[in-house]
């Protein structure tokens, strides 16, 4: 009798506790779809991807990851008015982070604006000189539109 009352305690409380991971809170929305973004975007599957990063952008605005990840599926989906607003908001909420220029930079080069994305881009190589990403969209700046580098001293 004593085994039966452990496993049933047991049972309610695994019971109890998964419920409870499973209740919604508008304070801590759950961080599935900014996932499943991610997923989706590593895959190629920016329409999806979309779609993920915009239910987490409703569920928590103040979602840095998910704004990113908008902005990022919308560039690659080629809706550069889209992606502008989403930098906008994202920008907003992390500041000009290393990261958050470098993003800027290639979203400018995506849209053939180079001039703004050599400034963004060299705002954050200046700010992170050892950062890879920021290197190789500098290295994929001077290359874009003749496919050899501008400049010989550091290529």
């Amino acid at each position: 009798m004593q085994n039966f009352r452990r496993i049933v305690c047991g049972l309610v409380l695994c019971l109890s506790l998964s419920s409870a991971a499973c209740v919604y809170s508008p304070l801590r929305p759950s961080d599935e779809p900014v996932r499943f973004g991610k997923e989706s975007f590593a895959r190629a599957d920016y329409g999806l991807a979309e779609q993920n990063f915009r239910a987490a952008v409703e569920a928590n605005p103040e979602s840095i990851d998910a704004w990113v990840g908008l902005a990022a599926s919308y560039d690659q989906l080629h809706r550069f008015d889209l992606a502008d607003k989403a930098y906008a908001q994202a920008v907003k909420l992390a500041g000009n982070t290393p990261e958050m220029l470098n993003n800027l930079g290639y979203h400018y080069l995506l849209k053939g604006d180079r001039v703004q994305a050599r400034r963004y881009l060299l705002a954050a190589a200046e700010a992170d000189p050892a950062n890879p990403y920021i290197q190789s969209n500098l290295y994929l700046l001077e290359t874009w539109s003749t496919g050899e580098p501008l400049c010989t001293s550091r290529c």
